[in-house]
């Protein structure tokens, strides 16, 4: 069972379908100079740009990511290391096989080191002179994978020098730390970046899980040469939390592009090729295969499931080197250009990503979200419900899908099983937003804004940026983007979205409420964002709803008017550096 409060601020706990592998703790090892270095000054350069649109450096389009960090991976190799070892010696080791670009070292069950070399021909070099472990007892299947295990000759003779390499704990901050952190901020506005800069996915993670792509890619293309593993949701949509799964999504589809040019005079040849009755049977065998190999071929690769029955043919295992536990699917390319239409939302407007953070890390808190499958609402959903919000603002922060669809063009055309998924794909040719909000103005109205919606009547569709009319009588109704005729929260019941609900207008009762009390930072009390994390919000509400006849949301919704209609010109308060506005 989930723990409560803000013990869900830590890492999640594996659901029950997942093998039981121990998820490990990374800490990574930097020293000036390295990669490692090089992202802390950026991160650190990145705080300082102001919230809102920023509109002065052009932005990246999805897919020319997605090939830079693909091309990457391919150069890199995963190398597990002594756990003595010096740097230096390592280093100059591998560079006899040619420039290394970048490199870290983390653990997980063992000390790892990530190596990216500057040419792919640097890898299959290092190959060439490694040699399959002979076993006494066992037979080793020699694959060679870029998953690489280093040993010393002569072990006593080396040093345990470790000169400049320094180690962090790279996992998210305990329940103390993030309150110390959120508590000691300036402004609501920090506290939220601040959550969003402890959370989010750092540079040496993302490189991870490329890489671990990549190595899955390898296995596979022994059986469909030229397929490629590409990494989806939160690994690339820009909401990544740190130890999230990886999603991987075996793309066979390029196999076809790479010959459908080769024609010479009146022949046509073609591949001689099995067949089978359907595309979803088809899928079923190719990932049966795929996890036979990955079990029994895949250096790393344990605790493999195939799942082939679900809607979505899966197969989930956990590659225990990188510590991640990961879903390989096929036929599955609504779920990319989901990831795509989330990264260029998360990549418009930077308070996009803090306010998604803090609302899903608000939920999780209070048990609104779970890792384990069943009526609670999903992380997903709670982005669009970010999404919709931030389009309904006065001016939009947000353009709306159909908008991103006028922009489109003839090579941004997708049609996928029918469905329409076209939207223009260059960032740059979309206006920034005029809005100025503050993310403490634009939290709060959050909750207000949910917490007095008609769930009971309307949906919340994204295309359109507008209410509309429920299609169907589920409790809460959110359109699928691109499958419209879907409603990715019909999982959730009449109880958890009761539940949301109360909490939203507890939270904006609280944030109004606070504004003319804030607690003084020599008392250290929680404040702000990091009061809306505290248990004690969700165990009042129900002991309230225990006392009282009058329903929760009710009494918090007759608070909240009551506060409107004290202020006749519903004021405006400053208070240094915060802002708040009690208009709904």
């Amino acid at each position: 069972m989930a723990a409560r409060g803000v013990g869900m601020l830590a890492r999640l706990p594996l659901c029950a379908q997942r093998s039981q592998v121990l998820r490990p703790t990374h800490r990574l090892f930097s020293c000036p100079g390295t990669v490692a270095a090089d992202v802390k000054r950026e991160e650190q350069s990145s705080r300082n740009v102001e919230t809102g649109s920023e509109g002065r450096t052009p932005k990246k389009k999805f897919s020319e990511v997605q090939k830079e960090r693909r091309e990457q991976a391919q150069r890199t190799v995963l190398i597990r290391c002594p756990n003595k070892i010096s740097e230096k010696k390592f280093l100059k080791y591998l560079s006899q096989h040619g420039p290394i670009n970048s490199h870290f070292f983390y653990e997980s069950f063992g000390l790892y080191a990530v190596v990216e070399f500057s040419q792919k021909e640097s890898v299959t070099s290092l190959q060439n002179v490694t040699r399959t472990p002979s076993m006494e007892t066992e037979a080793a299947i020699p694959f060679k994978s870029r998953f690489f295990n280093l040993k010393m000759k002569n072990p006593s003779s080396q040093t345990s020098e470790q000169s400049c390499v320094q180690s962090s704990n790279h996992s998210p901050p305990s329940n103390k730390k993030l309150s110390e952190l959120l508590c000691y901020a300036e402004s609501m506005d920090d506290q939220l970046n601040t959550l969003l800069k402890e959370f989010q996915l750092t540079e040496e993670d993302i490189k991870l899980r490329y890489l671990t792509c990549s190595l899955i890619e390898d296995l596979a293309a022994a059986y469909f040469q030229d397929c490629t593993v590409r990494p989806f949701g939160s690994s690339v949509n820009s909401f990544g939390k740190l130890g999230c799964d990886l999603d991987m999504f075996l793309d066979l589809d390029e196999i076809g592009k790479l010959s459908t040019n080769k024609t010479s005079g009146n022949f046509l040849m073609e591949f001689q090729v099995k067949n089978v009755p359907s595309e979803r049977i088809a899928t079923q065998k190719i990932l049966s295969v795929i996890g036979e190999c990955l079990d029994h071929f895949g250096p790393g690769c344990v605790g493999v499931q195939k799942i082939l029955n679900a809607r979505c043919p899966l197969v989930r295992f956990s590659h225990q080197a990188s510590g991640f536990q990961c879903d390989l699917t096929t036929n599955n390319r609504i779920a990319l250009k989901s990831s795509e239409l989330l990264y260029i939302y998360g990549t418009l407007d930077s308070r996009v990503r803090a306010l998604v953070f803090s609302i899903r890390c608000w939920a999780r808190a209070h048990s609104l979200t779970s890792s384990i499958p069943g009526s609670w609402i999903t992380n997903f959903s709670l982005t669009m419900m970010v999404i919709f919000f931030l389009q309904r603002r006065s001016p939009p922060i947000l353009p709306t899908l159909d908008y991103l669809k006028t922009l489109a063009d003839a090579e941004d055309k997708c049609i996928i099983e029918g469905h329409n998924c076209t939207f223009i794909h260059d960032l740059n040719r979309i206006k920034p937003s005029g809005n100025t909000e503050t993310l403490e103005s634009l939290l709060k109205e959050f909750f207000e804004y949910f917490g007095n919606f008609a769930f009971n009547k309307n949906s919340i569709n994204i295309r359109q940026g507008r209410e509309q009319n429920k299609p169907e009588s589920s409790p809460l109704h959110i359109q699928n983007p691109f499958e419209t005729s879907l409603n990715i929260s019909k999982n959730v019941n009449q109880s958890q979205l009761q539940k949301f609900v109360d909490l939203a207008q507890e939270s904006a009762w609280i944030l109004s409420q606070e504004d003319k009390d804030r607690p003084s930072p020599s008392s250290h009390q929680p404040w702000g964002l990091a009061s809306l994390l505290q248990p004690s919000v969700l165990s009042s509400v129900s002991l309230a709803k225990k006392k009282r006849k009058k329903p929760a949301s009710e009494r918090i919704k007759n608070l909240l008017e009551s506060i409107k209609s004290s202020s006749p010109e519903n004021d405006t308060h400053t208070n240094g550096k915060r802002t708040v506005s009690t208009q709904a």
